[in-house]
């Protein structure tokens, strides 16, 4: 094998370069871009590395990339997150280095992160800051080769800018999930409908008639608030920004405390970034056969040390789903050993959404490429006319058109004098 990397089984190579076909007919906008990028070579010679879910949605990615002209390394972003045949089809098919197993151990997971550093990267790509974490915490001598970076998740734009407000970030980040049409529609119907169709695989249970608890109404919360609505659940929603709190009252949900939701719910969600939303005495309230998922990008929401630390037992009762049995007698069920339950138990999201958050990582490699040398070291958000580009594209391929403002109306828009 000449191209170098780690992955599970080279023979899966000709399934994943069918599923990486058949999502490409979902991601028309990534496919223009990719079409641009082979003509341009925008990304020429750029070291890149990127930090992804292993996906047939990220294997066209890579590809646009690659074709663009980038010199591209992959690893995961989540150790049960990669599809060994699609690494395998990027490997053996396309030329990239791929270093990623689906189930990979913490060790292999961090090993992988280094051997895709090793070639050392001037641009890096991020779903969930550890490649930036990795480099500042452990090679810290690549850092001065790196240029510019952009970051997928909101769980890893909350660290960046944790870092940058610290004075801590080493160079620019372009943070993709600001753009609208990332956030607007990734996190909303993306995380919405993986979500529940990570947990409908993993269980097989009817949702109609179950108290569906959300923690956490941002966009993906609201995404999945309305999908499990949808299918006829009764859905609580936990909060701490009273605003959101607010939204969801408006929007027709329940919205109460954890504690007061802990003893109502038959699945829990959790879709926050945040540690601990579903801690030990969440638990000691739930009810017998409650079910445990997270959708955020961390193992870190479920407290699973308190899990383990109350239980005399545990066992897979079925793929992606272990049984917890608690000293008290009850059963509590965790999905995706607390990892992200649609790229755990299902495929992620449907490709014709990533089709637009990975068109926004496309083009802010691209602009941060040509831009990186007048930024500061600090996350900036996708330019506005990038974000609003993608939007025409994908209505375009979508066959929708939209009105424009004439002359009148944008001069009209532009004064202050006309009133009533």
């Amino acid at each position: 094998m000449s191209t170098p990397s780690d992955i599970a089984n080279p023979r899966l190579a000709p399934e994943g370069v069918r599923r990486i076909e058949w999502a490409a007919r979902e991601m028309p906008v990534l496919r223009l871009i990719r079409e641009r990028f082979q003509r341009e070579q925008p990304l020429r010679g750029i070291r890149m590395t990127a930090c992804l879910h292993v996906t047939t949605e990220t294997a066209n990615l890579a590809i646009t990339l690659r074709d663009g002209g980038a010199e591209l390394r992959l690893c995961a972003s989540n150790p049960l997150s990669t599809q060994d045949d699609v690494a395998a089809a990027l490997v053996e098919e396309y030329g990239i280095p791929v270093f990623a197993i689906c189930g990979e151990d913490n060790e292999t997971y961090y090993r992988h992160i280094h051997q895709a550093l090793e070639h050392g990267p001037q641009l890096t790509m991020d779903d969930g800051a550890d490649v930036v974490a990795t480099l500042h915490k452990d090679r810290r001598d690549l850092l001065a080769g790196v240029v510019g970076g952009t970051e997928e998740t909101t769980t890893g734009v909350i660290r960046l800018r944790a870092m940058a407000a610290a004075g801590a970030l080493g160079y620019p980040i372009v943070a993709v999930n600001e753009a609208d049409t990332k956030h607007l529609f990734d996190n909303r119907y993306g995380t919405g409908q993986s979500t529940v169709d990570g947990i409908v695989r993993a269980t097989n249970i009817l949702l109609a008639g179950k108290t569906f608890v959300v923690a956490g109404y941002g966009w993906c919360g609201r995404g999945v608030a309305a999908r499990a609505r949808g299918m006829g659940a009764q859905v609580i929603v936990t909060e701490v920004d009273p605003v959101k709190a607010l939204e969801a009252v408006m929007d027709g949900y329940r919205v109460m405390p954890m504690a007061e939701a802990a003893k109502l719910g038959d699945i829990f969600v959790t879709l926050t970034g945040d540690i601990n939303v579903i801690d030990r005495q969440h638990l000691e309230a739930m009810k017998d056969g409650a079910i445990l998922a997270n959708s955020g990008h961390f193992d870190s929401e479920i407290n699973l040390k308190a899990l383990q630390a109350m239980s005399e037992g545990k066992r897979a009762v079925r793929a992606s789903v272990d049984e917890y049995r608690l000293l008290d007698g009850r059963r509590l069920y965790l999905l995706g050993e607390g990892r992200l339950v649609n790229l755990a138990a299902a495929e992620g999201h449907p490709a014709a959404v990533m089709d637009m958050s990975f068109a926004n990582q496309a083009l802010g490699a691209e602009w941060i490429a040509q831009n990186a040398q007048k930024l500061e070291k600090k996350v900036y958000e996708i330019p506005h006319e990038v974000d609003q580009e993608i939007a025409r594209l994908k209505l375009h391929a979508m066959g929708i058109q939209i009105d424009y403002l004439t002359e009148e109306q944008q001069r009209y828009l532009a004064s202050w004098q006309e009133g009533t």
